[in-house]
């Protein structure tokens, strides 16, 4: 009516009012087409100028108007409402996450997600009862209910895939329609994943890197939204082949030995990148919260665990660094050793004096309690700190675990720490002190992204006191406790560590955290790494015996053996023994038949 009240009166001015004369009724000169052909818009005169102008406001009035209704029928609700509802809706898109040979380990793909203008819904019942037959998932009740609300815009269900959106979009159902959304994919499934973490529904993310992206990489606009660069992308430190061969072993491992959790850990000793990560049991994260809460806890980052005789090797080089101890000194462990009304045993007991060596190649107690004695409480602590055992590291995953330390640090401290209780750090913790202690003696922050050059932080021991170390570390491997984890072209060197669990204020005999430490190659390491199993079981091949030796070294093995070819190793042809190693070896086994 409105546009036909409009109409009538253009007309009557036509009428009246062109080219100055009297027209009858009907008689349009404006519309004729002799007139449009033969004077053009230079004929005209300025009463039909202004009509024309007049016709072409009104035509851009009706097609803003129209415009806005068309979007108001597809989208329904005020606009307050509706603004509110797409602003909060809209999808981040995120950049690419890939590993440090550019192969992909997260990205974008767009989807489909219906919702429904629960307005023009004619049977909120039926139209459930339908929605319900393509989409299984969805629940009839709740569907209803959500469309008897009558809301203008109510999600129905996210990330649909094609087959179900042309499902849906084939029932021809009133009310019902789809947005356009970003979903994160990764194509490897639970490689990784404690590595990459997750994000929301709304593609934030929330735990692993995806959540260090939105902290650090992404600008906030005015929602709070991170806004990313498109054109960006990722590059992780981790190699996805050795990710994936580190998880296959420990997996298998975790299974034979019938164990609560592995981990393990692969770090460059010079740059600090983790190549290599894994927390079992872990999550798809495609679907997370398809698996339980566990799965999702970083036991490498954020766990924290008495390592045991792992922290013996800290000790000691703390103890060679300072000069308090030298490598031909001795230490009695015949006996026992009392601290008020607690005794410390060894678990292979020697009973006999020992030589620095013998202390570390025998993992005992007795001898490393008096090492750390030696050094003295005060600068034991602070060794501990240099090499970065007291404070929460500063990593860019968020789930990072603050170390459990004593309160106070006491003689009795100083002895239970120096063998790996009474203080509780992160698997990852201990792979940046390995890699400290090989790499000539200098501090390493680890980090879960790709750098082209050497990280190397502060000096913490000597380059003779990382030498001397990497010798007695092989000759735990050749000699001692680790033989299990040497590979034949690919030299190892480490420590195993075996740790009783605390429980109920004690500690438990038959519950046990098992870890080994390593270096390899030995002759010039470059990468260390750290096998943990949370409470192994024993089994008949390994006759009887949970602990690391017969666990976490053979796994370490295993490991080495497929990732040193990946990591570009060359095998050795020949066994090589540093003069180091030599020496160890003369004090540790030359001296002992005389005692």
């Amino acid at each position: 009516m409105i546009g036909a009240g409009i109409g009538s009166r253009i007309g009557r001015n036509a009428d009246i009012h062109s080219q100055g004369r009297y027209l009858p009724p009907g008689h349009d000169a404006i519309a004729k087409p002799r007139a449009r052909r033969q004077g053009g818009a230079e004929g005209r005169t300025p009463s039909q100028r202004r009509i024309f102008l007049s016709l072409a406001l009104f035509a851009a009035c009706f097609a803003l108007v129209g415009a806005r209704l068309v979007g108001l029928a597809i989208m329904g609700g005020d606009g307050g409402d509706n603004i509110a509802v797409a602003s909060g809706s809209t999808q981040i898109h995120r950049p690419d996450i890939v590993d440090r040979n550019g192969e992909v380990m997260a990205t974008d793909i767009a989807t489909a997600s219906l919702f429904a203008d629960a307005r023009y819904v004619i049977d909120p019942a039926e139209t459930a009862r339908q929605l319900v037959g393509v989409l299984p998932d969805l629940n009839v009740k709740d569907v209803t209910a959500k469309l008897e609300a009558g809301g203008a815009f109510v999600w129905l269900k996210r990330d649909l895939t094609p087959k179900q959106q042309y499902a849906v979009h084939y029932l021809g159902m009133p009310g019902l329609d789809f947005r356009n959304e970003q979903k994160r994919v990764y194509p490897n499934g639970k490689t990784g994943s404690n590595v990459l973490g997750m994000v929301d529904i709304d593609n934030r993310g929330i735990a692993g890197i995806e959540r260090y992206m939105d902290k650090s990489l992404g600008r906030a606009d005015d929602t709070g939204r991170p806004n990313f660069d498109r054109n960006s992308t990722l590059m992780l430190s981790v190699d996805l082949h050795v990710q994936h061969a580190l998880r296959d072993e420990l997996e298998k491992s975790m299974a034979e030995f019938r164990a609560l959790a592995a981990v393990g850990v692969i770090m460059d000793v010079h740059t600090g990148e983790v190549v290599a990560m894994t927390s079992l049991p872990d999550f798809d994260p495609n679907d997370p919260m398809a698996s339980p809460d566990d799965t999702r806890f970083n036991r490498a980052t954020l766990g924290v665990y008495e390592m045991g005789s792992v922290f013996k090797a800290v000790t000691l080089a703390a103890a060679l660094d300072s000069g308090r101890v030298r490598l031909d000194g001795r230490f009695d462990a015949t006996q026992p050793l009392q601290v008020a009304r607690f005794k410390i045993h060894d678990y292979h007991a020697e009973n006999r004096w020992l030589s620095v060596p013998e202390v570390f190649v025998h993992s005992s107690n007795i001898g490393t309690a008096k090492i750390a004695l030696q050094l003295g409480g005060e600068e034991h602590r602070q060794y501990l700190q240099r090499f970065g055992l007291l404070t929460r590291p500063q990593i860019e995953l968020p789930e990072a675990g603050a170390p459990l330390t004593p309160a106070r640090w006491t003689e009795l401290a100083t002895i239970t720490t120096s063998f790996g209780h009474g203080i509780a750090v992160t698997p990852l913790q201990v792979a940046s002190a390995v890699s400290t202690i090989v790499n000539g003696g200098f501090k390493v922050e680890p980090t879960f992204l790709r750098h082209n050059e050497p990280r190397l932080g502060e000096r913490v021991i000597s380059a003779e006191t990382s030498a001397t170390m990497r010798g007695l570390l092989r000759l735990v491997v050749m000699e001692g406790t680790g033989r299990k984890a040497d590979v034949a072209g690919y030299p190892v060197m480490g420590k195993t560590g075996t740790a009783e669990k605390p429980m109920n204020g004690g500690y438990s005999r038959t519950k046990l955290i098992t870890s080994f430490i390593s270096a390899f190659p030995a002759n010039d390491p470059r990468y260390a790494m750290i096998v943990m199993f949370d409470e192994p079981k024993a089994t008949k091949e390994t006759y009887g015996y949970a602990t690391a030796g017969w666990n976490a070294a053979p796994v370490t093995a295993r490991v080495i053996s497929r990732v040193a070819p990946l990591l570009g190793i060359t095998p050795a042809t020949k066994p090589q023994e540093s003069d180091v190693l030599r020496e160890a070896k003369l004090v540790s086994f030359g001296t002992a038949n005389g005692q």
